[in-house]
């Protein structure tokens, strides 16, 4: 059979990319060629993203785009990922050019659905399908991997509508998931990044929270290299765990925690676990200990009062968190919170969100500044336009946060380690000499 050439497009979260790498890797076992142009393809596969508004619309707008490909060509239009899940039957509708959708669940059955649309019969698979899809293609630069520990969410959070597009949580066994380690680390991976919903909860579907125990061993897996942990939940975030990850020197001292916000009552609106106390002493602590702290918050939450949003501000302030994001609320259908009265108007939301987003501006761009003549460590990603070398500290995870940029006259290769004296810095990145 002749080659099959596939473009793909992946949109959305870092556990979106590891979707989309699990989908190149089961057309790697077939006679699919991945082409970098659409005009170049057979089938065109548009991973999705669902989460909110901006990203939902986003979504359509690349289907849109990708569907003129198919229009003035032969090229086979496939849907995929978190907007396929929740809207396959109104898209279906919507967008006759689509060929076929499948699912967050559904991806084994890719090399089927491709067979389907290239014999002129449309295809739509959102089944909850069983199985811990392994083998990738990874899409990141070779030095750098995503490691999906688990899938879905059981938190519920009243805004939220992860768990009805991927469903509760649901662990990977602790076996596959070192096992895929050690094979990344074989492969020349220097930095491992744990992903989750909610990363703290890992295991606790299959018995018992095992975060701690995962760190042990990765740890020792990615000497030489990083492992870093992303989204851990405020509650989640225990002794045993920081423990764990101060035990080791390669462990990054960094910690995604989404708070969502300060206000005990919308706190409780949002059908979150904590509270503005405990945030503030969790975060103190955590300093205290070395750790460099990213935050999500969300501005404009039904019923948010004034006096609310003040109280988030001051918590900013108070904490000085190093990495801040902050969205906009977006109603979710099917959510608790979609139904709630006292909506807020788009207006005062985009007042709040340039509020948060000035007072963190100054805050980081104090904290960057604090670490001129100041000797850190590195990973080199690359070389910019410029002729810099580009790298992140510690406390700057991939794709997220800033750069530090390095002036070398050394060659410095990808995935290694350098100590850099930081010479200047701005709110977002820092700029370095080798030393």
């Amino acid at each position: 059979m002749d080659d099959l050439y596939i473009y793909v497009v992946s949109l959305g979260c870092d556990k979106n990319r590891i979707d989309t790498e699990h989908m190149l890797g089961i057309l790697a076992d077939s006679n699919a060629v991945i082409v970098d142009a659409p005009e170049e393809a057979d089938v065109i596969i548009v991973n999705t993203c669902g989460f909110i508004d901006d990203a939902k619309r986003e979504s359509i707008d690349v289907i849109l785009e990708m569907a003129r490909y198919k229009q003035n060509g032969a090229p086979a239009l496939i849907v995929t990922g978190c907007l396929a899940q929740r809207y396959a039957k109104e898209l279906a509708q919507e967008l006759p050019e689509v060929d076929a959708f499948l699912g967050v669940s559904a991806y084994s059955n890719l090399p089927e659905a491709i067979r389907s649309v290239l014999n002129g019969r449309r295809y739509i698979c959102c089944d909850r399908l069983d199985g811990d899809m392994e083998g990738r293609v990874l899409t990141t630069p070779a030095h750098l991997a995503y490691v999906r520990i688990a899938d879905g969410c059981s938190n519920r959070c009243s805004y939220c509508a992860i768990p009805r597009i991927r469903g509760p949580l649901k662990s990977r066994p602790f076996e596959n998931v070192i096992r895929e380690i050690e094979d990344l680390r074989k492969g020349g991976v220097c930095e491992a990044v744990l992903v989750a919903q909610d990363t703290t909860r890992y295991g606790e579907d299959l018995g018992k929270r095992e975060l701690p125990r995962l760190i042990d061993e990765a740890a020792d897996i990615m000497r030489g290299g990083w492992l870093r942990v992303m989204y851990s939940y405020p509650e989640g975030i225990t002794d045993e765990l920081t423990d764990a990850m101060l035990r080791h020197d390669n462990v990054c001292r960094y910690l995604d925690i989404p708070m969502q916000h300060f206000s005990d009552p919308v706190l409780t609106a949002m059908n979150r676990r904590h509270t503005r106390k405990q945030s503030v002493k969790l975060c103190r602590s955590l300093h205290e200990k070395g750790f460099v702290l990213r935050t999500s918050l969300i501005v404009g939450f039904p019923g948010e009062t004034q006096s609310d949003f003040e109280t988030l501000l001051d918590a900013i302030q108070d904490i000085r968190f190093e990495r801040l994001g902050v969205f906009r609320y977006s109603a979710e259908e099917g959510t608790a919170a979609a139904k709630m009265s006292a909506q807020i108007d788009d207006e005062t939301k985009q007042e709040r969100y340039e509020k948060v987003m000035a007072v963190q501006a100054g805050i980081s761009s104090d904290l960057n500044e604090a670490l001129v003549g100041r000797t850190v460590r590195v990973i080199v990603d690359g070389m910019d336009e410029t002729g810099l070398f580009v790298g992140r500290t510690m406390g700057q995870a991939p794709q997220v946060d800033g750069d530090t940029y390095i002036s070398s006259k050394k060659d410095l290769t990808a995935g290694t380690f350098h100590d850099v004296l930081i010479t200047e810095a701005n709110e977002y990145d820092l700029l370095g000499e080798l030393k």
